[in-house]
């Protein structure tokens, strides 16, 4: 027993072995649950999987997504969504976390609480409740508000414009303190001797905040980018929510993983659920290096 022991010990505490041991379950995990099914889905996207039987037909299903107008909207409607979200959830979530971290705010953390929270809300509480403030009848909040100012209700969730504004509303209700947080964190690892220094050399506090504050961002503003494209082209739940199921109004609320779930889980065509995906991927992973490239990600270090 002894001698098991120490062949154990040897070999867990071995510089040659310990390392591959201690990544052994990230890689299990990371082919059980990303590689296996990555790789089912590209041979799924490539067959008509029925009830009864499985069939080989090729490119047939990335053929019909090439004329499919329903497919054309959801993708519109996911990038549109994607798009306004990135100009709403990087540039207020900074000017939070500037303003958090300068001494014009009292009550920090009360201020951080109230902003964070909301992100600890259910979407289906949280969607819930905002489809109840706009709700196309009188005694909703939203149209309570235009009553108010002498205008009348409207139906918020039936048309294209209002409706966006519900659901931009409804993400940034939720993700601008993530967000916040995530720069408030990469404003504390900048060096206060370089705000000292701007300061003796006359900077005003809008170029301190130009010069100094948002080079030294850029990693983080990077992150959130990245996370803000993919929660974008993903969001699926918040619509499914806001409309009380997967259909709305000529499919304005329609997105890409809305459209998977359609062909996919309502109407049991898993193939063709499959290339949804595998489009919704590759869309993901082209944008996401677009804008990684675009922001120096990959360039060299100067030494």
């Amino acid at each position: 027993m002894e001698k098991k022991s120490n062949i154990f010990q040897k070999f867990m505490y071995s510089q040659k072995t310990a390392p591959y041991v201690f990544v052994l379950p990230f890689l299990l995990s990371f082919c059980i649950f990303w590689i296996y099914p990555l790789c089912s889905t590209v041979v799924m996207s490539f067959q008509d999987i029925g009830p009864a039987k499985t069939e080989w037909i090729g490119l047939s299903n990335y053929t019909k997504l090439l004329k499919d107008s329903v497919f054309h909207t959801a993708i519109k409607n996911s990038v549109l969504y994607m798009v306004l979200t990135l100009v709403l959830l990087i540039p207020f979530p900074m000017l939070f976390a500037a303003l958090m971290d300068s001494r014009l705010v009292k009550a920090k953390g009360v201020w951080k609480a109230i902003l964070y929270m909301p992100s600890l809300t259910s979407v289906v509480i949280s969607g819930t409740l905002f489809r109840l403030m706009f709700t196309e009848m009188g005694t909703g909040q939203m149209n309570l508000l235009l009553q108010a100012i002498g205008r009348s209700p409207i139906q918020w969730l039936k048309m294209k414009g209002t409706a966006y504004f519900a659901l931009l509303l409804l993400a940034c209700w939720r993700w601008t303190g993530v967000n916040m947080l995530y720069f408030l964190s990469g404003l504390k690892g900048i060096d206060t001797s370089l705000y000292e220094s701007a300061e003796i050399d006359g900077a005003t506090s809008w170029k301190r905040f130009w010069y100094v504050t948002l080079p030294l961002l850029k990693p983080t503003t990077v992150y959130v980018c990245t996370i803000s494209v993919y929660a974008g082209l993903s969001m699926f739940l918040e619509s499914f929510m806001l409309w009380n199921g997967n259909s709305s109004p000529r499919n304005i609320g329609l997105t890409i993983v809305g459209y998977l779930y359609r062909r996919g889980i309502e109407k049991n065509d898993m193939g063709y659920a499959s290339s949804v995906g595998l489009v919704l991927l590759g869309i993901a992973l082209i944008i996401n290096m677009v804008q990684l490239v675009m922001t120096g990600t990959f360039k060299k270090e100067e030494k």
